[in-house]
């Protein structure tokens, strides 16, 4: 059968990925000679997301939730109070919040306005605390008609071929049906186009609700796309693309103010290979609000392994392909990066290291992220509701929220609790360079040493935790900021 042999060929394909991403993690990490080099690309100048002051924008904070992908009315865990916690000890400003289509289109043409009620509901919860939210529509393993989650079945076209789960569960993306079902949405095969055409009708829908809600930040179009049959720079340059494009054209037919992020295909940039994603065009009047929201798994991580010996160096040449890569798709997209998934089982006993690595690289290339996720259990900063998880203490840490102006490198240095942030004056920009100084690390708030021009204005907020500086501007000034404890 054709679809068998497709299922073979794309688990091949899988394998070789594998040891591909390490090999280009290793080339990446070789300099001249052989020699060594950084973890990082270098210095990197990017477009940053804005707040309506102008401010570049660090996001940080988690996904919210696993729990929404199989709960009956797709409702993700997390209560208010929850919510507040969720600040009070990770001190995050930010939240990738799953939704899926199958919820807000349950049948074809009719969108469910009580569950975008329900999402909004939530929305405000986070916004009552300052967060900033992105509406993530969700799928893995494209829908539960074919043992994932996302699609509704009346979306659904497995061919009638045989879908068998799988270990690990990625593999499952290889089953005939779940190809068949991809092969009909991308449009491989041409039994279904009114698919795709209500995908964009179900996104239109959801930017029509959310176009004037101030906490909703912008919109993921899709988590981590799969080609079905067609893989690889095919995949990305042509099916993706255009799915893209047209998507983003529908929603600027509601919204043209969100911001809105494309990912890869996941299967590869997760792993660190390149990827084909062209240019995209945003036709809303004014500077482009096209985003790039790639994930991060390294393949040792990925598959289990600890953050030690072999692994851990794996993994870290790993990620230095990852950066590079990032960095090249971003500069051909002209977009801002946000990283919309990383994380680990973070009972292992060198979690805390591998999370200490990524937020460095993270500070290195100044872009923000959402660990995964939010659920109570190993990969998450809860061992239950409440109950916070040792990692939780190593995720916090003191970032800059928003900076006014144009960004030029940030760090936090853990072993001597000094927040460094430098950035130059940018036409137009406005307000505060805001931080968040966690309170375990900065019980009396935080001392500066401002190399400026004049006084800074400063304003410390000891229930929020953010320090606000204001600095007088001077045109190609390096503003360098160093916050460390206060006596």
């Amino acid at each position: 059968m054709r679809g068998v042999g497709i299922a073979v060929r794309l688990r091949r394909w899988l394998v070789n990925l594998v040891v591909l991403a390490c090999a280009v993690g290793l080339l990446a990490a070789m300099g001249p000679k052989g020699s060594v080099v950084g973890s990082g690309p270098g210095p990197w100048h990017e477009r940053f997301i804005t707040d309506a002051q102008g401010r570049a924008l660090i996001l940080y904070g988690l996904n919210t939730s696993s729990s929404a992908k199989n709960s009956a009315d797709g409702m993700p865990w997390i209560t208010k109070p929850g919510v507040a916690q969720e600040y009070n000890t990770l001190g995050t400003d930010f939240v990738r919040y799953l939704i899926q289509w199958r919820q807000v289109e349950p049948s074809p043409g009719v969108f469910d306005q009580h569950y975008l009620a329900e999402v909004a509901q939530r929305v405000a919860w986070y916004q009552a605390k300052g967060y900033q939210v992105l509406l993530d529509m969700h799928q893995d393993v494209y829908g539960p008609a074919v043992d994932g989650n996302g699609a509704p079945a009346w979306a659904t076209d497995s061919g009638g071929q045989p879908v068998k789960p799988q270990s690990p569960w990625e593999l499952t993306y290889t089953q005939p049906g779940v190809v068949h079902a991809f092969d009909e949405f991308w449009g491989t095969r041409p039994d279904h186009p009114e698919y795709q055409q209500q995908y964009v009708a179900a996104w239109e829908q959801v930017a029509k609700y959310f176009a004037g809600n101030t906490a909703v930040i912008g919109y993921d179009l899709m988590n981590e796309p799969w080609g079905g049959s067609v893989q690889g720079p095919a995949f990305e340059s042509g099916p993706l693309a255009a799915f893209y494009q047209r998507t983003i054209d529908g929603i600027r037919t509601v919204d043209s103010s969100h911001w809105l992020f494309v990912e890869p295909e996941a299967v590869s940039a997760n792993w660190a290979m390149p990827s084909a994603l062209p240019r995209l065009t945003d036709p809303r009047s004014g500077e482009a609000r096209i985003g790039y929201a790639p994930h991060l798994y390294p393949q040792p991580i990925d598959s289990g392994s600890t953050y030690s010996g072999t692994s851990a160096f794996l993994t870290d040449r790993s990620i230095a392909s990852w950066t590079i890569q990032v960095e090249r798709t971003a500069q051909r997209l002209d977009a801002p990066v946000l990283l919309g998934e990383w994380g680990l089982d973070a009972t292992e006993p060198s979690a805390h290291l591998y999370v200490d690595k990524v937020q460095s690289v993270l500070d290195q290339m100044m872009i923000g992220e959402a660990y995964w996720s939010s659920d109570p259990g190993p990969w998450s900063p809860w061992t239950k509701p409440g109950q916070p998880a040792p990692i939780a203490s190593v995720l916090q840490t003191a970032y800059p929220r928003a900076i006014a102006g144009e960004p030029v490198s940030f760090s936090y240095d853990k072993p001597t609790l000094q927040l460094t942030v430098s950035w130059t004056d940018k036409p137009g920009v406005t307000g505060s360079t805001d931080v968040y100084l966690p309170p375990s690390d900065f019980p009396n708030g935080g001392q500066i040493d401002l190399n400026g021009v004049g006084s800074p204005l400063t304003h410390w907020n000891p229930k929020t935790h953010i320090l606000s500086v204001t600095v007088p501007k001077q045109a190609g000034l390096v503003h360098t900021l160093v916050v460390t404890p206060a006596n």
